[in-house]
């Protein structure tokens, strides 16, 4: 069995299929099933918001500051072994969530949980790159695409069936199936690396990204709760000030994380900013939804996790035909009706008070957020990858997706405490309505900025989805578009 030599339809095909399916299935099903269990894991180990917020940030931080080494660590170092590394590290990690004592101790197993996450997640498609080839790899990444889906839509229910049971169960079941994944890799994944790569890594600028993010994260977090507190102002002028050196020192380095000539295309950075923006309500909204179906309506947790469901069941249907759509008429009219479709949805969910059904008030509003979305998401992505010069394909997807996932980072850390919500309020649920009412207005506004964005700045029509070079895969043929952050480009990730 060779790397780059596989066929799909075979045995050795399948394996490699179904390794990497289960890894990202792995990332992709924790980062949903964890906002479902919130309120369990609060009243439990006695937490306040702040702690709620810290559960879910402090896996995205890690995640979001590391996904880009985690590329170059596989092109180095070899993608199977650092995608084994990644998936063991995730298990140890989820034992120590679901084994957690208090909220501190699970804060701090979810930032590892983040780590492992950043190593397994770029492994997963560029080990499905590395093995298959020409329109195999094309079939493999679309099946790696639907299959994705698949796991994404499981995901919430799954998570609110475990919460009946136990909020513990969320993580504990992450060890059964990585235990299956390391099986399968060891058996039937052939290794490969990238002989080309350039020399060394971006510690320096890795340090940089975590301590920029984790500051800012930090200093922004409690200041929603706090006020201006001193040292929470002093955590944000550390944070700014280290993603600032970290844009001086990927200007110098000779293997940077972020090859800054890619924000020299005005149209890569205009889509970057409407992802920021994008992902950054939809964040805020996949937090907080949640907590007001089990706080306010009195859903219980499967119930509350079925709400996200629309939204990917209506992606998964509808997201290759706007990626085709955006190809024939050109990403921008998408792109800007997209998300202002996504803001009405987020409207129609100040309809969800203590008298809400979930037929009546919360599917409407889903199926409408979910259809933006399924609009949007693929010209985005088809946008973000044709701005970029061939050689940087891997890297423009690498940094739109931690673009993505920072979005995510800050939103929680701001909009709640912007909105009001902090301290016990998850447990009242007259003051949590008030302030989910004011978050959800905040992230209908990013939508419509987006919007805004995407209609002044995006005029370049896309030439790589219609004539794509050999080996490269059209965006319309990979039909899923996970929620949680942009699917990865294929293409290596170390430049």
């Amino acid at each position: 069995m060779v790397a780059g030599e596989l066929r799909m339809g075979t045995a050795a095909g399948r394996w490699v299929l179904t390794t990497t399916v289960l890894g990202s299935g792995l990332v992709m099903i924790d980062g949903t099933v964890v906002n479902v269990a919130l309120e369990r894991i609060g009243t439990e180990l006695g937490a306040g918001f702040t702690g709620l917020q810290w559960t879910v940030n402090a896996y995205t931080l890690t995640l979001a500051a590391l996904i880009l080494l985690g590329g170059s660590l596989g092109d180095h170092l070899g993608r199977r072994r650092v995608f084994l590394i990644g998936v063991v590290w995730f298990a140890v990690a989820s034992l120590a969530c679901g084994l957690a004592p208090d909220i501190g101790t699970l804060i701090a197993a979810r930032a590892l949980q983040g780590v492992g996450g950043a190593l397994l997640t770029p492994g997963s498609l560029a080990l499905i790159s590395a093995s298959f080839h020409g329109r195999d790899r094309a079939a493999a990444i679309g099946a790696w695409s639907g299959l994705g889906g698949v796991a994404g839509a499981v995901g919430p229910f799954l998570g609110g069936w475990l919460v009946e049971w136990s909020w513990r169960a969320v993580f504990l079941i992450n060890l059964p199936l990585a235990a299956l994944i390391v099986a399968i890799t060891v058996a039937h994944v052939p290794e490969s690396r990238d002989a080309e790569s350039a020399p060394g890594l971006d510690v320096t600028g890795t340090v940089l990204a975590v301590v920029g993010l984790g500051a800012l994260t930090y200093g922004l977090t409690g200041l929603g709760e706090h006020g201006a507190d001193p040292l929470l102002l002093g955590g944000v002028a550390v944070g700014v000030l280290a993603l600032v050196a970290f844009v001086v020192v990927e200007r110098r380095s000779r293997h940077p994380l972020v090859p800054p000539v890619l924000f020299r295309d005005a149209t890569f950075s205009a889509a970057n900013a409407a992802t920021m923006l994008i992902y950054g309500a939809m964040g805020a909204v996949f937090l907080l939804l949640v907590l007001q179906l089990q706080t306010v309506a009195g859903f219980s947790p499967l119930e509350a996790g079925t709400a996200l469901l629309p939204v990917t069941a209506v992606m998964l249907v509808f997201s290759s035909r706007a990626g085709a759509l955006a190809g024939r008429i050109g990403p921008r009219l998408p792109m800007t009706i997209g998300p202002l479709v996504s803001a009405a949805g987020l409207l129609l969910l100040l309809r969800v008070d203590a008298s809400a059904s979930w037929f009546g008030h919360v599917l409407p509003a889903m199926l409408v957020f979910g259809a933006g979305l399924a609009l949007t998401v693929a010209p985005l992505t088809a946008t973000v990858l044709d701005a970029a010069p061939d050689r940087y394909a891997g890297a423009a997807s690498g940094v739109n997706n931690a673009v993505a996932r920072a979005a995510g980072l800050l939103a929680v850390a701001v909009v709640p405490g912007v909105a009001g919500i902090g301290g016990d309020d998850y447990t009242d649920p007259a003051a949590f309505d008030a302030g989910f009412r004011v978050a959800m207005l905040i992230g209908a506004s990013l939508l419509a900025l987006a919007a805004v964005v995407a209609f002044t700045l995006i005029r370049r029509p896309l030439v790589a989805s219609t004539t794509p070079e050999p080996g490269r895969v059209r965006v319309e043929e990979c039909p899923h578009c996970p929620v949680s952050g942009p699917p990865m480009h294929p293409g290596d990730t170390r430049r």
